[in-house]
């Protein structure tokens, strides 16, 4: 990104997510670089961005098939870079010939001039960088979105220059990495053994089999739909390590109501005596970072790190790993996995590498620095000259594999669970809201102080963020009487919950913000924004859909009126 001439920061809020990545922005834009943010929100990061475009939530593959319909049509494409590393080209060019900016505004918020002027700003400057994040992703057609803007650097060749291309991480230098010492699935007895989708946790544990068959991992479209016939016993018993699932959790009032369950046995290994934890029957003291063993890859780099412990475990903690291999020695299992240590499985995972990247990553060199690098060139570029990790080795705008799958095989548009849609008349007008009852597109990005439900218990972070939020348009606010400060009642057909509204023309209008994840028990009304989160799932990869929810939104005061 130091390199880069132009970025673009899609669905990512750097400042707050990222913090370590700004520098080298900055960098770049000391060199004359742009910064543009594409976000329904005006961050922390888009207000320092030299630009905000303002998204609405669930439509960002409609402005990217749109740019390239500028792109193509403009012949502003890298069309050697094309021919060679990249498959499927005439078929995208049929495709963006529906997708005219004039189509993708009414849809995005974005004016149809300013998409024009972002797709040619972004093929004719070198570098071009766009930066991704999981804001892209939470709807029902995320995982379709990232796979329509990922093309876009193929298109225009931005693969081959330093500080060109796309990234969410740095993951895929690691993916050459054997795992099988970590991941032994020959090993579990019955190999048709129940994968549950965590996002919808209040349906694995119900007592209602078809409930339960739709927490059953299934994310491509040609796996078959489980049925209450392939539900299974009911759940009795839940460990939790590493997550508080009550208060992270969709469908929030399903979950918690499973976990009040007096027949469900609730083991949760914790630091803290989180929502979670106070439905359990048994709470675990784990260690920490500074107490146990541990290897950590990175989203921003290419070094492996060694986490050794500083001090032995306080009091009676333990590892979640130890704590297994007590249950399973417990249980009689004698296999070789329940014996080893975690330094012993962390060195046999390091000893077992074959791949060139790991000729770098020794044992030892991590014992004596902490750190090693993957043996990779600097600069990198790992698409230069294709070599991308897909069946043909190229970019593929047509992708077989996914045609198999029972995807479409090229980009397209998945239009979010709510339905709203931006009316194109300017870049922050929306659809007129006139009435109280009228449904509102809801967004829960992570507060500023706050990783997802992490440390939410520490007074100064409480502090620094408050009191749970609701960001309103002054428009959407104004159509209902609601003021800054004021309690706000949010609710769908899945539950309701209490926050104070924040009236800011720092969200597009149409769309309300939520930041999270708020403890249940330090909120309000003992709960939080996942009371009306939906656990469907998204397109691709079965995840949760945090940003595609559709709530009202109503003053109390009016509520209480309403009700009397």
């Amino acid at each position: 990104y130091a390199h880069a001439q132009l970025i673009l920061i899609w669905g990512s809020n750097t400042l707050t997510s990222n913090m370590h990545l700004w520098p080298f922005i900055q960098q770049a834009r000391k060199e004359g670089a742009r910064v543009i943010v594409i976000d329904p929100a005006r961050t922390r990061t888009a207000r320092a961005a030299d630009e905000w475009i303002a998204i609405h939530p669930g439509t960002d593959a409609a402005l990217a098939l749109a740019m390239m319909h500028v792109i193509i049509n403009e012949k502003l494409h890298d069309a050697d870079y094309v021919a060679q590393y990249t498959v499927g080209f005439e078929e995208l060019h049929e495709r963006v010939q529906e997708w005219t900016p004039e189509r993708a505004a009414q849809i995005t918020g974005v004016s149809a001039q300013r998409i024009i002027e972002l797709a040619r700003d972004y093929a004719t400057t070198r570098p071009a960088a766009i930066r991704i994040n999981y804001g892209l992703q939470r709807h029902a057609g995320g995982g379709m979105a990232v796979r329509t803007v990922a093309c876009l650097p193929a298109l225009v060749g931005a693969w081959r220059e330093y500080g060109g291309g796309i990234q969410l991480s740095t993951s895929g230098g690691f993916r050459h990495m054997n795992v099988s010492v970590l991941i032994r699935l020959g090993q579990i007895p019955n190999p048709h053994t129940r994968i549950i989708n965590m996002i919808r946790l209040g349906d694995a544990l119900s007592l209602d089999p078809a409930q339960r068959a739709r927490a059953l991992y299934h994310p491509r479209p040609v796996d078959p739909v489980p049925t209450a016939a392939d539900a299974g016993a009911p759940v009795k018993a839940l460990m939790v390590y590493n997550s508080n699932p009550a208060a992270v959790c969709p469908d929030q009032g399903a979950v918690l109501a499973a976990l009040r369950r007096d027949d469900l046995f609730t083991v949760v290994m914790e630091h803290f005596q989180t929502d979670t934890a106070d439905y359990a029957d048994y709470i675990l003291p784990a260690t920490t970072q500074l107490e146990h063993w541990d290897l950590l890859k990175s989203y921003g780099h290419y070094y492996l790190m060694l986490n050794r412990p500083a001090i032995a475990p306080v009091g009676q903690s333990l590892p979640n790993s130890e704590i297994f291999r007590r249950l399973a020695s417990s249980l009689g299992y004698t296999e070789e996995c329940f014996q080893e240590t975690d330094e012993e499985i962390l060195r046999k995972l390091i000893e077992s590498q074959r791949n060139a990247v790991f000729e770098t990553v020794t044992w030892d060199k991590l014992l004596q620095q902490g750190f090693a690098r993957l043996n990779l060139p600097q600069p990198y570029l790992p698409f230069a000259a294709g070599n991308f990790p897909t069946p043909s080795g190229k970019c593929e705008f047509y992708s077989q594999r996914m045609a198999k799958d029972g995807y479409d095989p090229l980009p397209t548009y998945t239009p979010p669970l709510f339905a709203g849609e931006a009316s194109g008349a300017s870049d922050l007008e929306m659809i007129d809201a006139d009435a109280d009852s009228d449904q509102l597109a809801c967004i829960s990005p992570p507060a500023h102080s706050f990783l997802n439900s992490t440390f939410v218990n520490l007074s100064r972070f409480q502090q620094r963020e408050k009191e749970p939020l609701l960001w309103l348009h002054p428009q959407d606010a104004g159509v209902r009487g609601i003021e800054s400060g004021q309690p706000v009642r949010v609710w769908n057909e899945l539950g309701s919950v209490t926050l104070t509204a924040r009236v800011t023309p720092d969200i597009a209008p149409g769309v309300v913000l939520a930041p999270g994840v708020w403890w249940n028990k330090l909120s309000g009304d003992g709960r939080n924004i996942n009371q009306v989160t939906p656990p469907n799932e998204t397109d691709i990869g079965a995840g949760a859909i945090f940003y595609d929810v559709s709530v009202r939104v109503a003053l109390v005061e009016r509520e209480a009126e309403r009700k009397q």
